[in-house]
Order: C-alpha cells, then structure tokens, then sequence
C-alpha cells in the first residue's frame, strides 16, 4: 500500500503553527472534510479514540510521529492526512499512555475498509523506520516535496 498514492497534497501542513495535539488534529480533520473525503464528526471521534487510545510514537531520533485515525464509519473515501510541525506538540504515547512524547510529524489516516487500516498503519510504520524519509519530509518546503520524497523512498 504506498502512502503517496492516498495523501492528497491539499491535507499537508508545511510547518504547522498547532500549539496541541487537539490543534494539529483539528487542523489536518478540517482540511480531510473540507476536501470530501471524511464525515462530520469525524474530527471528534478521532479525538475522542485519541483520548482512549493515544497514537504518540518515539521514533529514537529528533523527530517523533503520530498516527491519529478513527474508525471506517467516519470515512466517505480513503484518503490520508500529514502536517509537519514548526514546534513539537505532545501526544500521549501509544504504549505507555502515562508517558507524553513531542511530536514533529504527524500521519492522519481517514480508511475505508478495515484491512487498509491495517495495511496502511504497517505502511507508515514501515516509513518511519527511515531516518533519512524522515528528515527529506521534515525539510520539505512545499506539499510536492514530501509526495515526491515518499515516491522515491526504498
């Protein structure tokens, strides 16, 4: 399942100016409904699964993600969401929830089916084992730059 095949260029966020997770997440949820592809209520059930569920991933290195999403019946077609943060913003950690991680890069999915959730959350997993995808989407000044960075990944 390649990423830049549902990542609209219009639900990127160059250096977003969030100052929270519930920021950034209402940020990138506004742009996903906006362009037709999620329901209302959307952005609340994805906070709320946060709230319950949270998507914080340590990465190991400067930059940390986070991989918000919510179930299929808030979704109208697939599709995928990402912000680049000009200051990192906590989210709670998926496998320690107590524990808080500051997050540089997050990765919204809005998914159809059941499977490609599973097949995409590999997907992006497998993406942010590559520290150097990860500094090109980082430096990235336009949308463009991070599809192209994604395309020629290996």
């Amino acid at each position: 399942m390649n990423i830049h095949d549902y990542l609209d260029p219009r639900a990127i966020i160059i250096n977003c100016e969030s100052l929270t997770s519930e920021g950034v997440i209402r940020e990138l949820g506004a742009r996903l409904f906006d362009l037709g592809y999620v329901k209302r209520g959307f952005v609340q059930a994805t906070l709320t699964r946060e709230g319950t569920m949270p998507t914080g991933l340590p990465l190991g290195g400067d930059v940390n993600a986070a991989i918000p999403h919510v179930d299929i019946e808030y979704v109208k077609k697939s599709a995928l969401a990402l912000a680049t943060l000009k200051e990192p913003v906590l989210f709670r950690n998926m496998v320690d929830q107590d524990e808080s991680v500051p997050v540089r890069l997050v990765i919204m999915l809005a998914l159809d089916q059941p499977k490609s959730q599973i097949e995409m959350l590999q997907s992006v997993a497998g993406l942010l084992q590559k520290p150097e995808l990860i500094k090109s989407i980082m430096a990235a000044r336009k949308p463009q730059d991070i599809i192209n960075a994604l395309k020629t990944a290996k």
